[in-house]
């Protein structure tokens, strides 16, 4: 009999990040493009860094309330309020990001063997979450639909609510969508949220990108369609959010969840048992980014849509059709989520762009096994950038690369 030590079997089971393996190749040499996180170019904007620092200046280094500073819950109530139905800082609680309050979530409502239905292809830890739990993950695949004028990613409406039959625990959405950019309807949104009651399935909804999305009508106040602006502030709905996107702000580690109040007392032990509570220096950040982060928000809006159209301008070149890849514009979030035909091994076709183009990439493979045979660009990035990446893709496929 082996002794040795090991963690649980679900944990062993769980996928490494396809993605941190191409940037570990990748990563320190000066040469190489990196495109494959999910992250903007720019820096947290000076006015959001100082509250930091005038935060710490002012000792501000001690423990907060599990549920967050009363002064940024009362500004998330409010910011949400404005995009969607009137809330109160009693629905919400701040979270130490915006994974980390998935995790609490799944924590809270998932028993072992429970059933998830699942939107892919979808960012790795969302489809992993619920394996920690010893729940069943059931995935519904978006579909490259190419028949229209441009290729669109899509949703098979029959085909997810056949996926949500009754005694499904729970349905985890994410729109704007990681990695493809699709972006549910307001109409699909109706249905879905109609059967979900019917049948008693919670709707876990990630909202981390409900900001980025490009319909030029939409104006200054762009927000995504969300389950929010429709749904009883009482019934099985949760939404989780965070800070890292919309207000450049990945690297502090702060989040939010939006959720009926009879899950706060629970919510709250949880909150105590695996972080206690987000740093109240970082919190204070947080409370002037939502406050007075309205052009940051439109100012991310305009430089990514002119990144998007640029490069599913350039990717879509006959260069480019010509080898055999298919580009959908994007609704929404900050990526192009394009396929190579005949591609079937985008991890190994990823690290040779790599080491052989100085180009990183994500893998579609990293998204689960419907996201293989497309490639991840995040497009957060200068169009100078993006050009001299284009570059090189063209040199590559060119040369027989892929």
């Amino acid at each position: 009999m082996s002794h040795a030590a090991q963690s649980r079997s679900p944990i062993q089971a769980l996928r490494a990040s396809r993605i941190r393996e191409v940037a570990n190749a990748g990563m320190g040499r000066a040469d190489v493009l990196p495109f494959w996180f999910g992250e903007p170019d720019e820096v947290t904007p000076e006015f959001i860094r100082e509250a930091a620092k005038r935060a710490l200046d002012e000792g501000d280094t001690f423990y907060t309330q599990n549920f967050g500073l009363p002064a940024l819950r009362e500004a998330l109530a409010a910011y949400s309020s404005r995009l969607h139905q009137p809330t109160q800082a009693a629905n919400i609680a701040v979270t130490s990001s915006g994974v980390s309050a998935l995790m609490l979530i799944a924590q809270l409502l998932l028993n072992p063997a429970d059933r998830v239905v699942i939107v892919t292809p979808l960012w790795p830890n969302l489809v992993e979450i619920p394996k920690i739990l010893n729940a069943e993950s059931v995935t519904v695949s978006l579909k490259l639909d190419t028949t229209g004028p441009e290729p669109s990613w899509t949703l098979d409406l029959d085909e997810l609510l056949d996926a949500l039959t009754p005694g499904t625990r729970a349905l985890l959405l994410n729109s704007p969508n990681n990695p493809t950019g699709w972006t549910i309807t307001r109409e699909q949104q109706e249905i879905i949220l109609a059967h979900c009651r019917k049948h008693g399935i919670w709707l876990m909804a990630d909202d981390v990108y409900e900001r980025l999305v490009y319909d030029e009508s939409s104006g200054q106040t762009a927000c995504a369609p969300s389950f929010l602006d429709i749904a009883d502030p009482n019934e099985r709905v949760v939404s989780t959010n965070s800070f890292s996107k919309s207000w450049l702000m990945t690297g502090w580690r702060l989040g939010w969840m939006q959720v009926p109040v009879s899950l706060m007392p629970d919510l709250g032990k949880l909150i105590e048992y695996n972080t206690s509570c987000a740093p109240g220096f970082v919190q204070k950040a947080g409370i002037v980014a939502v406050e007075k982060g309205e052009e940051i928000v439109a100012h991310s809006i305009a430089r990514y849509r002119k990144a998007r159209d640029f490069l599913f301008d350039r990717l879509s070149a006959p260069v480019f059709r010509e080898a055999g890849l298919i580009a959908p514009r994007p609704t929404g979030a900050m990526y192009l989520f394009f396929r190579i035909q005949g591609e079937h091994d985008t991890l190994a076709l990823c690290k040779k762009l790599v080491t052989e183009a100085g180009l990183g990439l994500a893998p579609g493979s990293a998204f689960g096994p419907e996201g293989e045979g497309a490639i991840r660009w995040c497009f957060a990035s200068s169009l100078d950038r993006l050009e001299l990446g284009v570059q090189r893709l063209e040199h590559f496929l060119g040369r027989g690369g892929a």
